[in-house]
C-alpha cells in the first residue's frame, strides 16, 4: 500500500510539474509591423483569433472579413492578429512597411499586424512551434496547411482550436466562439 501511495504521489506531481511547465499563448513576445516589441500578455483576458497571412494569395480577400469581424467584436474581448508569412510560394513577397500599406489601403485593416514571420520549416517561429506542436501547447499537433490558417486562442492564453484557411472569418463556427463567454 505504501508503494502504490508513493507511485501515486510521484505520478501526480509529474503532471502538475509538466502542466505548470506548459506555456500558453502570454508567454511569448513578437515584433509588430512597425518594428515595436510586444508582449503577448498585453493580450490578456480577450479571446484571440492569429491567422497568418499574405498579399498575393487567392484568400487575401479574407482581410475584409478580418476586418469585419474584429471591428463587430473588438468591444467584447475578441482580438485578431495578423502574423504575415512568406511560406507558401512566395505570397508575401513584400517589407514589413508595404505589407503594412497594402493592408490599410486595400483592406482598411485596423487589427494588430505583427513583423512577418516564418510560420513552417527550420526558422519558424517559436509562437508557431507553439501554436502547432501538442508537446508545447497542450492540446494538438497541426501543421499550416496555406496562408490564412486560424488558431483560436481562449481568454486564459490556451489553444483551442485550429481552423483551415478556407474558413472564412464570419463562419459560423467562429462567431459562435466569440460570443460564447
Amino acid at each position: 500500500m505504501n508503494k502504490l501511495l508513493m507511485a501515486i504521489m510521484i505520478s501526480t506531481f509529474s503532471i502538475i510539474q509538466h502542466v505548470a511547465a506548459q506555456k500558453s499563448f502570454y508567454d511569448f513576445k513578437v515584433e509588430t509591423i512597425t518594428g515595436d516589441s510586444i508582449s503577448l500578455s498585453e493580450f490578456k483576458g480577450k479571446k484571440i483569433l492569429v491567422v497568418n497571412t499574405a498579399s498575393k494569395c487567392g484568400f487575401t480577400p479574407q482581410y475584409e472579413d478580418l476586418e469585419k469581424l474584429y471591428e463587430t467584436y473588438k468591444d467584447d474581448d475578441f482580438v485578431i492578429i495578423g502574423f504575415p508569412a512568406n511560406n507558401f510560394l512566395h505570397q508575401e513577397p513584400g517589407s514589413n512597411e508595404e505589407i503594412a500599406k497594402f493592408c490599410k489601403m486595400n483592406y482598411g485593416v485596423t487589427f494588430p499586424m505583427m513583423a512577418k514571420i516564418s510560420v513552417k520549416g527550420k526558422d519558424m517561429h517559436p509562437l508557431y512551434e507553439w501554436l502547432t506542436t501538442k508537446k508545447e501547447n497542450g492540446v494538438l499537433n497541426t501543421k499550416i496547411s496555406w496562408n490564412f490558417q486560424k488558431f483560436l486562442i481562449d481568454k486564459n492564453g490556451k489553444l483551442i482550436k485550429t481552423l483551415p484557411p478556407k474558413t472564412k472569418p464570419m463562419d459560423e463556427e467562429i462567431v459562435e466562439w466569440i460570443k460564447r463567454s
